[in-house]
């Protein structure tokens, strides 16, 4: 039996990688289900990022493979336009899932909800996935050629 009932995360999801699948993993096999927050085109833009395929491409890509890895698993996938978008305001939430680059989200996710007068909810950290060079895994990696999504050098 899932430890939770809810819970969320977020991500870009522009180019899928082997820390994506990770983070994904993680919150399939903790909870009954699962909030994924993508990033809205706007939001990419306002955080400097450079993407390679619009919001509905990158719907349909992270859909598919959810589809495909965790067949039958509960989610359901919410555009972000802030850091955090239901996971602040849906009472249910219990745990939110984090890379070790992002950790920090969890408190200041636990701030709004305490204003809001919501449960806080645990933070769940699953450790960065390292390409075969020592280094972390990024979608920006990829577009500049230097790894494939399994984190393999070029």
């Amino acid at each position: 039996m899932p430890q939770f009932k809810l819970v969320a995360m977020g991500g870009t999801f522009d180019v899928i990688h082997a820390g994506h699948m990770a983070l994904l993993k993680e919150a399939f096999s903790v909870s009954s289900k699962v909030i994924i927050g993508l990033s809205s085109d706007a939001l990419a833009a306002k955080k400097g990022k450079k993407l390679w395929h619009s919001y509905t491409q990158r719907l349909d890509t992270l859909k598919s493979l959810i589809e495909k890895t965790f067949p039958e698993k509960s989610y359901v996938i919410s555009p972000l336009d802030d850091d955090f978008g239901p996971a602040v305001l849906e009472q249910d939430v219990e745990a939110l899932i984090v890379s070790e680059e992002t950790a920090h989200q969890g408190n200041i996710l636990n701030q709004l909800r305490k204003q809001k007068n919501l449960n806080l909810v645990q933070t769940i950290i699953v450790p960065m996935i390292m390409a075969s060079d020592g280094n972390r895994i990024s979608s920006t990696r990829i577009r500049n050629s230097e790894i494939d999504t399994a984190g393999k050098l070029l």
